[in-house]
């Protein structure tokens, strides 16, 4: 099969594009190292065309209404003009939906875009990856203290395995319209205090001292309640936090890089 993977350029596209390729497909990475503008459509025609799937991978913390949400109406509107049937596979996030986050609500707005494009397509929605828990447990952290947002919890994700499952989507059977698929998560949900734990742990540093804020916000409230914890009827897999963490360097990077 011919998959294009757009943000095939990054670190969770990246790693879809090696997963297709030792399967033995023909992963084409699409991002603006290749010549391929989202924001713009520049480039989109001519790499989707031919293309037995797609994988939207592409993203972007700044400006995620112009690659994000434009990049999938742009995907639908060149698939069509192609006379395409590619089937469009784009992750998302649990709880994007509960949670009122400015990035969030553009992962919403890109389901909604591809569900209006009419094109096959599904959307996997995958929990926080373990870099982001790690980030949530070192930013915070001021000297003895860390600080928390209520009791939030977080469920993170081994970024491989959605890799894989994302693949698995692209070169399995097309829905016949779009659809939504099983949401993805890791086998543990942590605490503030479990994540300062582990990663103090790792560090070789004295645990800090838990602070909560409260969540007096409206986003904070909605990382607090458990807004972005997975269902009963998620899907578990993967290698665990501390397996993941135990692969990392010491100390701890403090920074966080968008995985797509």
């Amino acid at each position: 099969m011919r998959i294009v993977v757009t943000g095939g350029s990054g670190d969770l596209g990246g790693r879809v594009v090696r997963e297709l390729m030792s399967r033995g497909h023909a992963a084409v990475p699409a991002s603006r190292r290749s010549g391929v503008d989202l924001s713009t459509g520049d480039g989109l025609d001519a790499v989707l065309d031919g293309a037995d799937a797609v994988i939207h991978a592409a993203t972007s913390q700044s400006k995620p209404q112009s690659v994000e949400v434009a990049g999938a109406r742009r995907i639908g509107d060149s698939l069509r003009r192609l006379g395409s049937t590619a089937h469009v596979v784009s992750i998302s996030i649990v709880g994007s939906d509960r949670v009122p986050y400015a990035y969030y609500r553009a992962k919403v707005d890109a389901e909604q875009a591809l569900e209006q494009a009419g094109v096959p397509a599904t959307v996997v929605r995958a929990t926080q990856f373990h870099s982001l828990a790690a980030f949530f447990g070192t930013a915070g952290r001021v000297g003895p203290v860390t600080f928390s947002i209520g009791h939030m919890r977080i469920q993170p994700v081994d970024i491989d395995w959605v890799a894989q499952r994302l693949a698995d989507h692209a070169t399995g059977p097309a829905p016949s319209a779009f659809r939504w698929a099983t949401d993805l998560a890791g086998p543990t949900a942590y605490t503030a205090d479990d994540l300062a734990e582990r990663l103090a742990k790792h560090d070789g540093r004295t645990t800090p001292r838990i602070l909560r804020i409260p969540p007096v916000l409206p986003v904070m409230r909605g990382f607090a309640e458990g807004g972005i914890l997975p269902g009963p009827e998620a899907e578990i897999g993967g290698r665990t936090f501390e397996d993941w963490l135990g692969d990392q360097p010491t100390p701890m990077p403090r920074r966080f890089h968008s995985p797509t």
